[in-house]
């Protein structure tokens, strides 16, 4: 058993539980306890010494691109379209290589950063790239966290009405062949599972009618969640009401895409009618504070998103719209853009850690087993060094936490492995990474 004591703890249990002095029991996979004071069982344990630490629930990433870790710094001033006509190009060109060298590079950062789980959507498949999504899913295994990729799919292409060119789409009945096999391959319906597949179809200007309809169909026959890329932009919800004569929600509603069963990836552009479709279906929002900044996308309407009762996550996004690809650092940027919207009450940094943890877990499916400090969860666990200088005087942990400059973590444990001790990754070479990451961008430039 490993025992975390002598630190804050932050439950982001439904009653908020919090101790000033506490500690997390930990027994294979599992969390077994947690409560106020010193660990007073078997003396026969792992201690860790976790004064002036925070502990917490493990961040859970509901939006990446994994990819675009090798296309960094591109098209630095453009909106979503623009961004996006000049990246395709570039995108087409990737291989399994590649997407392995970017994938474990960027869930390193991600675990550096605090989190334990990270979906991905990968929606481009080069004909002659290999097998790209298992790259990514064995990026994962080797930096040790957990994972939920989806496998995405693009079939409109420009001639067709839609924005990619015709090297970057699939013919609709490969791609929903494909993400069929993709879910038998890989998919874990078991309780500690450390990969699970979700279907997506990446957007309303990128994919027909009929692919998001019978994906829809595909994911409810198997059981697995579906995400999509809605209401990110003015300019999508012009496209949607020019092509289908409705709003993003609209269209995504007449398909079968609400439900909840299905998160979506920005949800910035809404009106009341939409956001209360999205409460009222239970529709999730990865929420992507940063990657809507860095693209002039929008704020998210994220206070009245949680009034609504939809579940809200947080995302980096891909690397390309997110250099940083800490989601760490997404507390303090969703705070900040709440509050930029909706004033100093639209959030607090307790909800905003709660967006970073429990309402990631609920966007994935995982709330059961992710997401809060409680035991018989999964043993998903941060602790945060908050002793040095950009954390002292700050008396309130949780504050320290979200407001305060990026903590390093004492330890950051992924079913009860550890993939960061002191600062440094357990399991991956950062060097060897950085190195490889930088070989595949030149190849790509």
């Amino acid at each position: 058993m490993i025992v975390i004591e002598g630190c804050a703890v932050a439950t982001v249990d439904a009653a908020g539980t919090e101790h000033a002095d506490g500690h997390v029991v930990v027994s294979g996979d599992r969390i077994v306890a947690v409560g106020a004071g010193p660990y007073t069982g078997d003396e026969s344990v792992t201690r860790v010494d976790g004064r002036g630490c925070l502990a917490t629930p493990g961040l859970v990433n509901t939006h990446h691109h994994l990819y675009q870790w090798a296309t960094r710094g591109y098209a630095q001033q453009e909106i979503l379209f623009g961004w996006l006509t000049e990246l395709y190009p570039v995108w087409a060109r990737i291989d399994a290589g590649i997407v392995h060298a970017a994938s474990a590079a960027g869930l390193a950062q991600l675990a550096l950063s605090g989190c334990t789980t990270s979906t991905d959507h990968h929606y481009v498949f080069p004909r002659d790239g290999g097998d790209v999504l298992a790259a990514s899913i064995d990026a994962a295994a080797t930096v040790g966290l957990r994972f939920h990729p989806t496998r995405g799919s693009m079939d409109l292409s420009a001639k067709d009405g839609g924005l990619p060119p015709d090297a970057v789409v699939e013919d609709t009945d490969a791609a929903l062949a494909a993400t069929k096999a993709a879910i038998d391959r890989f998919h874990d319906r078991s309780p500690g599972a450390m990969v699970r597949i979700a279907v997506a179809p990446c957007s309303p200007f990128s994919v027909s009618p009929r692919l998001m309809r019978e994906a829809a169909e595909l994911a409810r026959a198997e059981g697995v969640r579906l995400h999509t890329h809605l209401a990110e932009t003015v300019e999508e919800e012009s496209y949607c009401r020019e092509a289908h004569g409705c709003t993003p929600v609209e269209y995504a509603d007449s398909l079968g895409w609400l439900g909840d069963d299905v998160w979506l990836a920005h949800a910035v552009h809404l009106d009341p009618p939409a956001v209360a479709r999205l409460g009222a279906t239970g529709t999730g929002v990865a929420h992507c504070p940063s990657s809507n900044g860095r693209l002039g996308a929008g704020i998210a309407p994220v206070r009245d998103l949680l009034d609504a009762g939809v579940p809200v996550g947080l995302g980096v996004d891909g690397a390309a719209s997110q250099e940083a690809g800490q989601l760490g650092a997404e507390l303090r940027q969703a705070l900040y853009l709440a509050r930029l919207r909706g004033g100093p009450a639209a959030l607090s940094a307790r909800e905003s850690l709660a967006l970073g943890t429990m309402g990631g877990a609920r966007c994935l499916g995982r709330a059961d087993d992710l997401g809060s400090l409680e035991p018989g969860k999964l043993a998903d666990v941060a602790l945060w060094d908050l002793g040095g200088l950009g954390h002292a005087g700050i008396d309130d942990p949780v504050a320290a936490l979200v407001l305060g400059p990026a903590a390093p973590l004492r330890l950051l444990l992924v079913g009860g492995r550890a993939v960061v001790q002191h600062g440094v990754l357990s399991t991956v070479d950062e060097a060897s990474l950085a190195t490889g990451l930088a070989r595949a961008a030149k190849e790509l430039r």
